[in-house]
Parts: C-alpha cells; structure tokens; sequence
C-alpha cells in the first residue's frame, strides 16, 4: 500500500454510518483521547450522526477522512470555537495498523486539516491529554509546541488536557 492508494476527503451527512463505525472504533481504541464516552455515543440517533459527517460540508468546520479502498482508516477535524482562537484541531484518529511514518495516513489527514484552517488563521491549536503520551510525541514531531495552557479533561479519570499550537504560515 502506497499514499496513492489513500483516499483523503471531507464527510458529508450521508456518510453517518461510516462516521459512527469509525467514532466507536476511536472510542474503544483510546477513549481519554476524545471528549466523549462510548456509552454516550452509542446512544445518538441517526440525525445526530447526520450532523457530524455534515461536519465536512459546513461552514467553520471541517471533518475529514482517509480511506483505503471500502475501510476508513483514520479521521480529523478542525472548527473555530471563536474568532480569538482561531482554528482548532480535534478528533484524531488513525487506526493502529495504519500509523506511523511509512504509512503516511496521519500527515495526509494533517495536511488536509492544514489546509483548511489556513483560511481561518496564523495557527493551528489542539488539546491532548496529560496521559496521551503518544499522541503528544506525533503532534511535537509533526510541529506542534506547548503553549504552557491547560484545562481540566472533564472526563473521569480526570487529569489535564495541554495545549499546543503550530504556525501555518
């Protein structure tokens, strides 16, 4: 398998069940990493399944994947939470067998999400766990510095969620 034969595109409300497969994967696969339990995701109905593949189509937001022929391999999204801010970067996802440099999956989805925000703003920002070692380690080698901010993960087992920001020009 080469880059070539990864698809990368943003997701549009048809592709709710694809976008909820995929959700529950990343839910189980590592549930500190996003702000939301399995068990809360289980519940939502199909309109709000709906909204989120929307997510690739609509304004101030973006929801993009990578598939490799039928299987969705891994997503991120970006949204503006206020203009101060500027463009954010959440719900990151590649799945195990598809990380890491040689497959490439991860700096395709970031170069989309990139994209995207560059027309938002200077930089782009993330929250990452305290405990999310890898993922911290992926965003560090990909660019992304400490801010010295952080907040409360208002999930159990609790901890903090770090900021960090990366230029885009």
């Amino acid at each position: 398998m080469s880059q070539h034969d990864v698809v990368i595109r943003t997701t549009e409300a048809d592709d709710w069940q694809a976008v909820r497969a995929l959700r529950l994967e990343m839910l189980r696969d590592y549930p500190i990493a996003y702000g939301e339990t399995l068990e809360h995701a289980l519940l939502a109905d199909e309109a709000t399944w709906r909204l989120r593949g929307a997510r690739g189509t609509t304004r101030g937001q973006t929801a993009i994947v990578a598939i490799i022929g039928e299987r969705w391999v891994g997503t991120m999204g970006g949204y503006i939470p206020d203009a101060k801010t500027g463009p954010s970067l959440v719900g990151v996802y590649v799945a195990p067998d598809q990380r890491g440099d040689a497959a490439g999956v991860s700096r395709l989805l970031l170069d989309a999400v990139e994209e995207w925000a560059r027309d938002w703003g200077d930089t782009l920002r993330l929250e990452v766990h305290e405990d999310n070692v890898r993922a911290r380690r992926f965003y560090e080698k990909l660019g992304f510095t400490f801010t010295g901010r952080s907040r409360a993960y208002e999930l159990a087992p609790g901890g903090l969620e770090l900021e960090m920001i990366k230029p885009l020009r």
